[in-house]
């Protein structure tokens, strides 16, 4: 009885020994299975985290490119088109280049480059440019150059330019004689050059290098001085164009000059106003570009003559005048104070300054009797 109770023992104690066992190996394998399972999870979540790292990466380029803000380091804005420039070129005063408008000398060479143009009557219902041209030193074909007249000498005064033309009437003598209207006359000292393909006059040229070897011949000044202030004061933001308020729609404008009967039509794709005269575009000759402008100024004058036909245009005091830009026009008011020095402001019927959105001007001097026409296509 007693061996056999020992016997029973035993096989108890087996037993237990071997499901215990059998319990440890269940459990160990339920902890090294979780474990895997663990050590996946945190594979997976670490995966998960580098994926959402480079998304947020990716999105913080997404976002500095979106928000990115222009960098100007170097630059400054340009006294003639309120553009970004390179500071040398925004100190540089502009060289005034006395153009000829006549079939004969058309087309005309480097006129597309041009930042403003200004237009005028001259003797028998013919017009001349003068054309305001900022650091373009890779000129070497400017003209065909023709005279001065008065009018032009005061309106390249205002911007400080040194003046080039080839010849002048009797009545800009004695201006043109003042160091001060930086005159450049090819028929004296200017560098000067004509060409074969056209007869004289219409076949004097120039080059930026050869006006620059003249200025620094004259002793001119290359540069604004400090208390400078330019005659144009342009639209600040270069994203968004100032749009005229309660002004006429305006798709085409003609001048209303007998000779070469000039217009100009505007362009919605570019937002610009493209030139055309004898019933053609304007283009230049050296690249085929047609001539084009953000704003047209319009400054109406009283008709006066010398006895000799040539113009007497009062250039100061006050009159009327429009302003059209981006396919609206709207009369303004002129204000000059002296005829040799200060700008001419522009201003709307409420008294505040036309500000000019930025781009190439052209202006037109008309004399007030004189029809010009706004016309609107739908």
């Amino acid at each position: 009885m007693i061996l056999s109770m020992k016997k029973g023992n035993k096989a108890i104690v087996m037993t237990s020994v071997l499901l215990l066992i059998a319990v440890v190996f269940l459990v160990l394998s339920f902890l090294k299975k979780d474990m895997i399972n663990t050590a996946n999870i945190n594979s997976d979540i670490e995966s998960d985290n580098s994926i959402v790292s480079d998304t947020q990466s990716n999105d913080s380029i997404s976002n500095t490119n979106d928000t990115s803000v222009v960098s100007y380091e170097g630059q400054a804005r340009s006294m003639l088109t309120g553009e970004w420039v390179d500071e040398d070129t925004a100190r540089s005063v502009p060289v005034a280049v006395m153009y000829s408008n006549i079939y004969d000398a058309m087309p005309q060479s480097s006129i597309s480059y041009a930042d403003v143009v200004f237009e005028s009557l001259v003797e028998g219902g013919i017009t001349r440019l003068c054309c305001l041209f900022e650091n373009q030193t890779q000129l070497e074909k400017i003209g065909p150059v023709r005279s001065c007249r008065t009018y032009y000498l005061m309106f390249a005064k205002e911007f400080e330019a040194n003046y080039v033309h080839f010849g002048y009437s009797e009545y800009a003598e004695k201006y043109l004689k003042q160091s001060k209207f930086h005159s450049l006359d090819g028929m004296v000292y200017c560098n000067f050059y004509r060409t074969d393909d056209r007869v004289a006059p219409h076949n004097a040229y120039t080059s930026w290098d050869g006006i620059m070897e003249s200025v620094k011949e004259k002793g001119y000044q290359t540069v604004y001085t400090s208390d400078y202030t330019s005659p144009f004061t342009f639209n600040t933001d270069d994203n968004k164009d100032i749009v005229i308020q309660n002004g006429q729609d305006c798709s085409a404008f003609y001048v209303g000059y007998p000779y070469n009967k000039p217009w100009f039509e505007y362009d919605n794709q570019t937002k610009t106003y493209k030139r055309f005269q004898f019933e053609a575009p304007q283009i230049d000759e050296l690249n085929g570009q047609q001539l084009a402008y953000k704003n047209i100024l319009v400054k109406y004058v009283e008709p006066q003559y010398y006895d000799n036909g040539t113009p007497n245009y009062k250039v100061s005091g006050t009159g009327k005048g429009l302003y059209i830009t981006d396919g609206k026009a709207v009369e303004v008011t002129w204000v000059k104070r002296s005829e040799t020095e200060g700008a001419t402001r522009y201003y709307y019927s409420n008294g505040e300054e036309v500000i000019l959105n930025q781009g190439k001007t052209y202006i037109c001097q008309v004399e007030s009797t004189q029809e010009v026409n706004i016309t609107y296509e739908q």
